[in-house]
């Protein structure tokens, strides 16, 4: 793929691409839930004719090229045209040159806006994260021992998360309003010398697994994206089994799909567990709600 390619594709196809699918439609304007943070109310708009998105919940808003920054926390944009390109199976060859002029003063600036700073790390403590882990259903204990509270300043304002590390040296980051990325954007493994690895698209079905007890001391990855599935493979190809607890959505079908075709009948799915929800930590709120 080169960069006119890239620019050329729908943003909703793109969305697509990534598990999301309009809310609701109509003409030109679609609505999703935003794919960049927790909402239930659709505040995401795009507009299929221009070409460009608008998130209403955090004012950020731009062309394909912005929105896969603000998906995979990359702010370069060789990097953000790279995590189209290989969300569609594609690499950007070393030719495609550099963004035009106008384009390249824009993406500067966005970067210096967009820029992580004064990050600070710490023990999760913070009665208003646990709290909002508590209503997932994850209780302290829990997740105090498997992620961390991560303080910083982005857009010029200051703010907390939980944070969960990837092996990049990353951290996705959620809190009860948004769902950002601290760059670089990798999955997450942790080894415990098994030969079965449980699978998982986000860390908060991770933690909803360790609530359920299914956890028998067996590894697992958690890929923080669909998108990152083939940089599992490296990892993924040494089990003799593989449970996969992905969501129960076209994205996450069409990810196991793509795992049964390499790893045949070394893939478990363990969606059947939670039939009826759209993924693991659903299942845990719906049938064990938190004591309040």
């Amino acid at each position: 793929m080169d960069i006119e390619m890239i620019r050329g594709i729908p943003i909703e196809e793109f969305l697509s691409r990534l598990g999301q699918e309009p809310v609701r439609r109509h003409g030109d304007e679609c609505w999703y839930l935003s794919p960049c943070r927790e909402e239930r109310t659709p505040s995401f708009h795009v507009n299929t004719r221009k070409g460009v998105w608008h998130d209403f919940g955090t004012g950020h808003g731009g062309d394909i090229f912005t929105l896969a920054g603000e998906l995979s926390g990359c702010d370069g944009f060789m990097a953000q045209a790279r995590f189209i390109a290989g969300v569609y199976g594609g690499t950007i060859p070393e030719y495609a040159g550099q963004p035009r002029v106008k384009d390249s003063i824009r993406m500067e600036k966005q970067k210096e806006a967009s820029r992580f700073e004064e990050v600070v790390r710490s023990p999760l403590y913070c009665n208003v994260l646990l709290g909002y882990l508590k209503g997932r259903g994850i209780p302290a204990g829990i997740a105090r021992a498997e992620c961390e509270e991560v303080r910083f300043r982005l857009y010029g304002k200051r703010y907390f998360a939980v944070g969960f590390r990837n092996m990049g040296g990353g951290y996705e980051l959620r809190t009860r309003f948004m769902k950002w990325c601290l760059p670089p954007k990798d999955i997450s493994v942790i080894r415990n010398g098994s030969l079965t690895c449980n699978l998982f698209e986000g860390f908060i079905d991770f933690l909803s697994w360790k609530v359920l007890g299914i956890s028998r001391g067996e590894d697992y990855l958690v890929l923080n994206s669909v998108a990152l599935l083939e940089r599992s493979f490296l990892f993924l190809d040494n089990y003799g089994r593989i449970r996969c607890y992905l969501d129960n959505d076209d994205a996450g079908k069409r990810t196991l799909a793509v795992l049964r075709k390499r790893y045949g009948d070394r893939i478990d799915d363990c969606s059947d567990l939670y039939a009826g929800c759209k993924d693991l930590n659903e299942y845990l709120e719906s049938n064990f709600p938190p004591e309040q």
